[in-house]
């Protein structure tokens, strides 16, 4: 029965699939590009679908200051649906700047405003934020109440996560005796790349957003990991960048050839945190979305073209979905695990 249900609903996505993009080819020639890097970007609305011509979508608030009446807007994204403008304010269709709110200054070049508004990605930063308090706030009045208590239900599948983490991330990369502080950091950047992974992975709300995959995200957490490393740095941490005594003399002076070396890995270890996580989900969403539009672009060859590819790019997708749920883990377990590193390295006290 579950096989044959699968197969159902896999003919009626490839069925939906192909009408939409019938349609959507009737309305305007097709630019797969352009509908793989709207899909991948953030926005000022949620899109939900298209029928018949008019997109369905929640709109979210727009905060613009604009730098050319020094003036304060509050608005509804609504207003700027379709090549909308509004009160001088546009989305951008070209670059740079492509996808952002923009105005003209009085000489009609574009200018970009001060944007405070609550995109795609914030709401979904927030939807996980909530989703993450609600299970562990429980979770953590249940220990405290007693920690004998059996876990149950989800908390049973958090628990050994949880237990991980400690053990063979953060107990093994810092020590026994200085894991505990970093604890609360490990958990809470583990989760929430874990868990906006699977969110990004659902087509439809509160999924679909690219949060890790968003370079903005996540260079504010490799930043925190160089703050808090930078912080919990030791005299030994110190003394191996600047004068290592395992390095010989004339590496060091008058030359400062390995300091130099070490003080910017300081700069490139955040930097490959944030490359890394970003460009794996990113790339995981483009391959994805590019399977989804191999079938608009065999639409425009008639339904038989459409049904045949839209068979194969579903089965592709179904398999890289299935991947990309063992790539959201892995990420997130990288991610976590080079800062417990970072950490260790900081707060490791000289041999002699």
């Amino acid at each position: 029965m579950r096989v044959k249900a699968f197969f159902l609903i896999t003919i009626l996505f490839v069925l939906s699939n192909v009408s939409f993009a019938q349609e959507h080819e009737q309305e305007k020639k097709f630019n797969a590009g352009d509908f793989v890097i709207e899909e991948v970007l953030d926005a000022y609305w949620w899109h939900i679908a298209t029928y018949k011509g008019h997109e369905i979508a929640i709109p979210l608030p727009v905060i613009v200051k604009s730098k050319v009446r020094d003036q304060w807007f509050v608005f509804w994204s609504n207003k700027l649906y379709h090549g909308k403008e509004y009160k001088g304010f546009f989305i951008n269709h070209h670059s740079p700047n492509k996808g952002k709110i923009v105005e003209r200054d009085s000489q009609g070049n574009l200018v970009r405003p001060l944007d405070l508004s609550i995109t795609k990605n914030v709401v979904a930063i927030w939807v996980s934020i909530l989703l993450l308090f609600g299970l562990f706030i429980p979770m953590g009045k249940r220990y405290k109440q007693d920690s004998l208590q059996v876990p149950k239900g989800i908390h049973a599948l958090l628990e050994p996560i949880i237990l991980f983490i400690r053990d063979d991330v953060a107990r093994a990369s810092i020590g026994d005796e200085k894991y505990e502080k970093y604890m609360p950091f490990l958990l809470s950047v583990f989760f929430f790349i874990f868990v906006n992974n699977l969110l990004g992975l659902l087509p439809f709300f509160p999924g679909g957003a690219n949060v890790t995959g968003n370079l903005a995200v996540t260079g504010v957490m490799a930043f925190f990991t160089f703050v808090i490393t930078t912080i919990s740095g030791t005299k030994h941490y110190w003394k191996h960048i600047f004068w290592s005594p395992e390095v010989p003399w004339w590496l060091k002076a008058p030359l400062p050839l390995m300091p130099f070396i070490e003080l910017t890995g300081i700069f490139i270890k955040p930097t490959v945190l944030m490359i890394r996580l970003f460009a794996n989900i990113l790339g995981g969403h483009i391959v994805r979305i590019t399977f989804v539009a191999l079938i608009f672009i065999f639409a425009m060859f008639g339904v038989v073209a459409a049904l045949g590819i839209s068979v194969v790019s579903v089965m592709f997708i179904v398999f890289l979905t299935f991947l990309e749920l063992l790539v959201a883990f892995i990420q997130a377990y990288v991610f976590t695990f080079l800062s417990a590193i970072y950490f260790g390295m900081a707060v490791e006290q000289g041999h002699h």
